[in-house]
């Protein structure tokens, strides 16, 4: 499968998923978008068990394609057109991204703005370089979140702070985003994908289908009550006590053995 706006690599069990618009600093237009999603779900057909997301050039994601949109507008008449199936493509992705049970991990250089931070916020770990830069852009052109920030910011970073880059849209530094929560390590760019890769090949060698369900819990948890987290945490240790990589966990415990995980 070949792709126009992404570039898709697999080494072993990491897929590698770089946004390759860098003459637009890989703004997010659907043809990208249709991109990405089919992209995510080949890694999910070629069974990695981590995935890296990331950007080519100057820029992660400089978020929506604000060319295109206005291509849109003056082609249909309606300023809100592009808010419609591509928006809803973008928030396919991001589910999808959500819902997978592998870890995703993003490595930010350069630009990452309004659904471009999202869609960073969107995986669950995120590298910035050094000369990363992150914002919600989205108030700058009158226009409220899309693509999930409204759900991950708070989360990171508590509401009062979310509020405040929300409304603002100011810009963040890495070194700042780190300091607040946003992001999990800021590191030089020229170590960015050397570091987010070792981290990909570490959890993929992990218990995947467990991270699968860490996935699961870390999305509920803010929605549920403590009766209702219990619960789920029940629900899901026994699914993954069923699983190989328990067996295999416990068996390598009392062997002194390092594990080898399935995934399963």
């Amino acid at each position: 499968m070949t792709f126009e706006n992404i570039k898709y690599e697999l080494s072993g069990s990491v897929a590698v998923i770089t946004f390759n618009r860098p003459e637009a600093l890989n703004a997010l237009s659907l043809g990208l978008t249709k991109d990405l999603l089919a992209a995510v779900e080949k890694a999910i057909a070629d069974r990695a068990r981590a995935v890296v997301l990331t950007g080519a050039g100057r820029a992660f994601c400089s978020g929506g394609d604000l060319r295109e949109m206005r291509s849109m507008w003056e082609r249909e008449g309606r300023i809100e057109a592009f808010l419609e199936e591509p928006l809803k493509a973008l928030h396919d992705v991001i589910l999808l991204i959500r819902e997978t049970p592998v870890p995703f991990i993003a490595a930010v250089q350069g630009v990452c703005a309004g659904a471009g931070t999202n869609f960073a916020l969107a995986c669950d770990l995120v590298f910035a370089a050094e000369n990363a830069t992150f914002n919600e852009a989205f108030v700058r052109i009158g226009l409220s979140p899309d693509c999930g920030g409204s759900f991950f910011l708070p989360r990171a970073v508590g509401e009062k702070l979310a509020a405040e880059l929300f409304m603002t849209g100011d810009t963040v530094t890495a070194e700042r985003a780190a300091a607040i929560g946003m992001i999990n390590r800021v590191v030089p760019a020229d170590e960015l994908m050397t570091e987010a890769l070792a981290m990909a090949a570490r959890l993929a060698k992990a218990p995947t289908a467990a991270i699968g369900r860490i996935k699961q819990m870390l999305n509920a948890t803010f929605a549920n009550d403590l009766a209702a987290q219990l619960a789920l945490e029940h629900r899901l240790q026994i699914e993954s006590g069923k699983g190989d990589d328990f067996r295999e966990g416990v068996t390598a415990f009392f062997e002194k053995r390092p594990p080898d995980f399935t995934g399963s």
